[in-house]
């Protein structure tokens, strides 16, 4: 059984558009913060329509194009993002996620070093729709969830601190809100404390990496997505080992 392995190649970047891996039946791009994975209520383009057009100019194809949503990124994250190119990579790619067999790892840049350089962290959270925000708690309560997640420090900057997360469960807002209960608010991130937003609207979380056994032919892949290009990211990256 082969491996796939890839560092910072872009494949395409037409339009931005950053794609990692390609094959027959999944594409994975790295989403640039402020584009949103799906359509929603503000009606802006989603990334699943950029990438249906790119599809649909490559293989000139003349009708619809199909293209399978697997999972989400935040709208002011960054990173990459899993679709599907045919409805059998989507229903096992479903399972894989659901069984928890992909592997997703982030890169939070944050204001305050948190207490232990490795840890834990299990909470239960509680969606409020009505501002779209997570609540961490240490018990259940009401309509609450389980999450899970494990980070460790990677780096220290003068100002700033890089934390590596490994998720376990994927709730909503988990890394956002779990870092933040803990006194560690991700740059930027001022609905979960924060002091200032960043200039373009982004906070500084980015899902650096992906990991996975294609659904189709059983190949391990593992990608890893390039940061956003600015000056923090970029320290990071030059700091700290980033092979798969």
């Amino acid at each position: 059984m082969n491996n796939i392995k890839k560092r910072y190649k872009i494949i395409s970047n037409s339009e931005n558009l950053q794609i990692l891996h390609e094959d027959n039946h999944v594409i994975i791009v790295n989403k640039r913060p402020g584009d949103i994975v799906q359509g929603d209520k503000t009606g802006d383009k989603p990334l699943s329509e950029v990438v249906k057009e790119y599809l649909k100019k490559k293989y000139n194809k003349p009708g619809a194009v199909y293209l399978g949503v697997t999972h989400r990124l935040d709208r002011p994250t960054s990173g990459a993002v899993i679709f599907t190119k045919t409805s059998k990579a989507l229903s096992r790619m479903n399972i894989l996620f659901l069984n928890n067999n992909v592997e997703k790892i982030y890169w939070a840049i944050v204001k305050n070093k948190p207490e232990k350089h490795k840890d834990s962290l299990i909470n239960w959270l509680k969606k409020n729709p009505k501002n779209n925000k997570s609540t961490a708690y240490r018990k259940q309560v009401n309509q609450s969830k389980k999450a899970i997640l494990h980070y460790q420090l990677i780096h220290s900057m003068d100002r700033y601190h890089l934390i590596e997360v490994k998720l376990e469960t994927g709730r909503h807002h988990q890394i956002r809100s779990q870092l933040s209960n803990i006194g560690s608010p991700i740059k930027g991130d001022l609905k979960y404390g924060f002091d200032r937003s960043n200039p373009d609207g982004s906070i500084h979380l980015h899902a650096q990496k992906i990991s996975f056994t294609h659904p189709v032919n059983e190949q391990k892949i593992s990608i890893i997505a390039p940061t956003p290009n600015d000056i923090l990211w970029s320290e990071c990256s030059s700091k700290t080992n980033t092979k798969p």
